[in-house]
């Protein structure tokens, strides 16, 4: 059986005072004695009192509560974002809502409308790969809730983001391999609509460029999963014999596509060098160990909701929105 929620009234009953002074006491008003307050507390604390969330939000026009959307909470980038997001926002005294995409448009417009739904105070969030139309993220806007996005931002929309030094990362993962003597190097690019998909694409051609080696259109596939990798084996199979490096967007992918080299036989890394991009756990025991950017999370969701709390709470005061950009550092492992 269901056990009853303790009110502020019930409390009063029991105790032979009025429900004012339990709210007072509970709230430590100069006006009740320190004799009252504890006998109020006591009780309190004995039942197992809580406040009613969903009353004081209504009285305050805040619910203290918080949404987050992203795209797969499996990935260890993300998991180690929402621990950033947490050990602030519980400090500040705001609950978080976690809602997944997981990389599905239609999905995504629900996470909005489900968070709207629950009054939260603002939201958090990166983008579906698969989302195109923006109509959804300006109906939050329109709806005055604070939004920041973070790692995939919507370029549409005039917010407050937090993002990787997504070129400088492409940058100086692509000089590693031209410095180590690479000239032929794919890149497993993600979706160009994304802006970290040209960020990283456009670093990689930096670094090419000031090695003077010009742009190759065939050394530029749209491949950022482990499935695109096999879906595309046939093609970088081929593609291997002319190629000695690769660097791909993100650890999983560059991970994979080792894996496939060497089951045809290729050495990583004398005969392919190979980078990543993120420093996801795996790629510290990958064989060979994995050169990767690292992409600091946890700093990133302590920085975006750092913002977004400042917006909420300041509510009448104008604020210019910003950008900020979390530094990234090569880590130089056995595959290069």
């Amino acid at each position: 059986m269901k056990s009853k929620l303790i009110s502020i009234n019930d409390i009063a009953t029991a105790l032979g005072i009025s429900p004012s002074t339990v709210s007072r006491a509970l709230k430590d008003h100069p006006d009740i004695s320190t004799e009252t307050k504890r006998i109020v507390k006591e009780y309190a604390e004995h039942v197992n009192y809580r406040p009613n969330a969903l009353a004081l939000s209504l009285k305050r026009q805040r619910s203290n509560t918080l949404g987050l959307i992203i795209p797969e909470i499996v990935h260890h980038f993300f998991s180690s974002v929402i621990s950033g997001i947490e050990e602030l926002a519980y400090a500040k005294g705001y609950r978080l809502i976690i809602c997944q995409s997981n990389e599905d448009y239609e999905r995504e417009v629900i996470n909005t409308q489900v968070l709207l739904d629950n009054r939260v105070d603002g939201i958090l969030i990166s983008m579906s790969k698969t989302t195109t139309n923006h109509g959804h993220f300006k109906d939050l806007i329109d709806s005055g809730i604070p939004m920041v996005f973070f790692d995939r931002v919507c370029e549409e929309v005039e917010t407050d983001r937090v993002v990787t030094a997504d070129f400088e990362g492409a940058l100086l993962a692509t000089s590693h391999l031209l410095e180590s003597g690479r000239k032929k190097i794919l890149h497993l690019a993600s979706p160009q609509h994304l802006l970290i998909g040209r960020l990283r694409l456009e670093g990689y051609l930096k670094a090419l460029s000031n090695y003077g080696i010009e742009k190759d259109p065939a050394y530029i596939l749209q491949c950022d999963t482990r499935t695109e990798v096999y879906d595309l084996k046939e093609q970088i199979i081929r593609m291997a014999p002319e190629i000695d490096g690769i660097f791909a967007v993100n650890d999983f992918t560059a991970i994979a596509a080792m894996m496939l080299l060497q089951d045809q036989g290729f050495r990583i890394p004398e005969d392919i060098a190979i980078t990543g991009f993120g420093n996801d756990p795996i790629a510290s025991i990958a064989h060979p160990p994995l050169t990767t950017v690292e992409q600091r999370g946890f700093e990133m969701g302590r920085q975006a909701v750092e913002i977004l709390i400042r917006r909420i709470e300041n509510p009448a005061t104008y604020i210019d929105f910003q950008t900020r950009v979390i530094p990234i550092q090569l880590e130089k492992r056995s595959s290069s």
